[in-house]
């Protein structure tokens, strides 16, 4: 039998592993007793040897991980956020950090999710955090979750973390919907003009024009509508070529750092579309970094995992700039303020949020108004677009209509 000392969360200010040791014939061992017993290690060190082999070996050892590269997205984002919130409710309920993943393993899960959560299984089971676990795992695990889970851990409040770690990922499952309902609809209703259109262009015109005299002067709207249906349907493949070359070509450039910028600072300036994305920007922005500063994330470091739920390259610029302001000691709101991307609401509550050492909760406070917000942009963005795509769709029916209606009115007039 070995010696095994080990350090809980309650220890973290004590240097050192403390004095509570547990003997075990291996450190594996050790780390289930302590878990069945309802104690959870962040720390296990052999301090007495052992006849055995392996008994010293480094914490968090666990054999090689499988990475999430390896298979993929175990999980979808609602997949996530249902986990997260089952082992949040698994740890307030005092079950063991282990017992509970188990738990959750049991029940109706694929392959992929199984294979994710035996391997966090063994990684905890050999000592380490369940952030570190979740860590060597990769995808669907954010830095997000596992900067959330560290901080929980290191504050003996994980079921809690969690917990406010699960609502975050369910208001921004709930925000994509909300985004993914609002532009359906208007993809819906274009896809189907446009096959409408591909449709009459290609059969009913060539038709209505057979019918016509040979030799007779067509109308202007004829002449581009029958040319256009000639080169496609002679060279189609040309055209097929051409979308194809057109969409590698805008996936090369949107790639380029400096067209990122440029393109998304005018997407922030046009009319409906620009303040339905400031809106889902600062809405993220204020939710997830009261979140994370509320869970005792440094200030700069949550700053930084904040800047990657944005979605807008030239508002993630701004939040380089504040943690370049916060890193020489200066305040966060001043680069806010400049950038004119943040409501000067937002803005203040920043200032006295920094002023009164209370930045976590004003912000918890402040992130729901502004969700609110988000949710009126979503309404009125919901409502402009159709009729203003129903006006541009309607100009190119109207137009190819009248190409068919044009020499048919002219047929009639020349019989007479």
């Amino acid at each position: 039998m070995a010696t095994f000392a080990y350090r809980t969360a309650s220890d973290r200010g004590a240097g050192g592993l403390g004095g509570a040791t547990i003997e075990a014939p291996d450190r594996a061992t050790a780390v289930r007793e302590l878990m069945r017993r309802g104690v959870t290690p962040t720390a296990v060190e052999q301090v007495a040897e052992s006849g055995g082999a392996g008994g010293g070996a480094a914490v968090g050892g666990g054999g090689a991980a499988v990475r999430g590269g390896a298979w993929g997205a175990a999980m979808t984002r609602v997949e996530m956020a249902a986990f997260i919130r089952e082992l949040a409710t698994a740890l307030q309920a005092g079950l063991p950090l282990v017992q509970a993943l188990k738990t959750i393993a049991k029940q109706g899960r694929s392959q992929r999710q199984k294979a994710m959560l035996s391997h966090v299984i063994e990684q905890v089971e050999h000592g380490r955090s369940l952030a570190d676990a979740a860590s060597s795992w990769g995808k669907p695990f954010t830095d997000l979750t596992v900067n959330l889970m560290r901080s929980g851990e290191a504050a003996g409040r994980l079921p809690e973390v969690l917990a406010q770690a699960a609502d975050l990922l369910d208001r921004d499952v709930k925000l994509r919907r909300s985004l993914l309902g609002a532009t359906l609809y208007p993809m819906i209703l274009a896809g189907l003009v446009c096959i409408a259109v591909v449709v009459i262009v290609t059969f009913i015109v060539p038709n209505v024009l057979k019918s016509l005299p040979k030799g007779a002067e067509l109308p202007l709207p004829t002449r581009i509508v029958q040319g256009a249906a000639g080169f496609v349907a002679t060279y189609w493949w040309l055209v097929l070529l051409m979308a194809a070359g057109a969409l590698w070509g805008w996936t090369k450039l949107y790639a380029m750092p400096e067209f990122r910028m440029s393109f998304d600072r005018g997407l922030l300036k046009s009319p409906v579309l620009g303040r339905l994305l400031r809106d889902v920007a600062v809405a993220r922005f204020t939710r997830t970094l009261g979140t994370l500063t509320a869970a005792g994330v440094p200030i700069l470091q949550a700053l930084r995992i904040t800047k990657g739920t944005l979605g807008n390259r030239a508002m993630e610029r701004v939040v380089d700039e504040v943690c370049e302001q916060v890193a020489s000691g200066r305040t966060i709101a001043d680069p806010m303020e400049r950038s004119g991307y943040f409501p000067p609401m937002l803005v203040q509550i920043v200032n006295l949020g920094e002023r009164s050492g209370r930045l976590d909760e004003m912000l918890a406070q402040a992130a729901g108004a502004f969700e609110e917000k988000t949710e009126t942009s979503v309404k009125l963005f919901t409502t402009a677009l159709p009729p203003i795509l129903v006006v541009g769709l309607a100009v190119v029916v109207g137009f190819v209509v009248l190409s068919i209606l044009l020499p048919l009115l002219q047929a009639q007039e020349a019989l007479k």
